[in-house]
């Protein structure tokens, strides 16, 4: 006897049987960035060797070359002395060093442990007046 009757066949996918995104450290990223760069039409044969699309090495290349991507040198500190005025408890604007270079930036680690970073060239008053909002109440 035969069974007429539509029974569809489905297909359950979960989002477990996915590949999860990697990622890719710095380090990784620059490699790869600068074996790019050897020889004449390299992209596409480097990022197939890495197993990237040619768009992401394209969009790292491009990082690397306006310096987004890591900086291979190690951190330039500046010293940085702010005194506590005895009526406030609020940081004096400290001067900053002539020498600085324009795209250094400050890294302020507040008591609540977040991690603030400030361009160089930051107005010290609008910095005192950032640092109690960020570290909240």
């Amino acid at each position: 006897m035969a069974d007429h009757t539509f029974r569809p066949e489905i297909e359950v996918l979960s989002a477990a049987d996915v590949p999860h995104r990697r990622h890719w450290s710095d380090a990784d990223k620059i490699r790869t960035v600068k074996e790019s760069f050897l020889g004449h039409r390299q992209v596409t044969a480097t990022a197939r060797r890495h197993g990237v699309s040619h768009s992401l090495l394209t969009i790292w290349r491009r990082q690397y070359r306006s310096g987004e991507l890591g900086d291979e040198t190690s951190p330039t500190f500046i010293p940085l002395t702010l005194p506590l005025k005895a009526s406030t408890l609020m940081p004096a604007a400290a001067p900053i060093a002539p020498h600085t270079p324009r795209d250094a930036r400050l890294e302020n680690v507040l008591r609540n442990g977040r991690r603030l970073l400030v361009p160089s060239s930051v107005d010290p008053e609008e910095l005192v007046r950032l640092i109690p909002v960020m570290e909240g109440p």
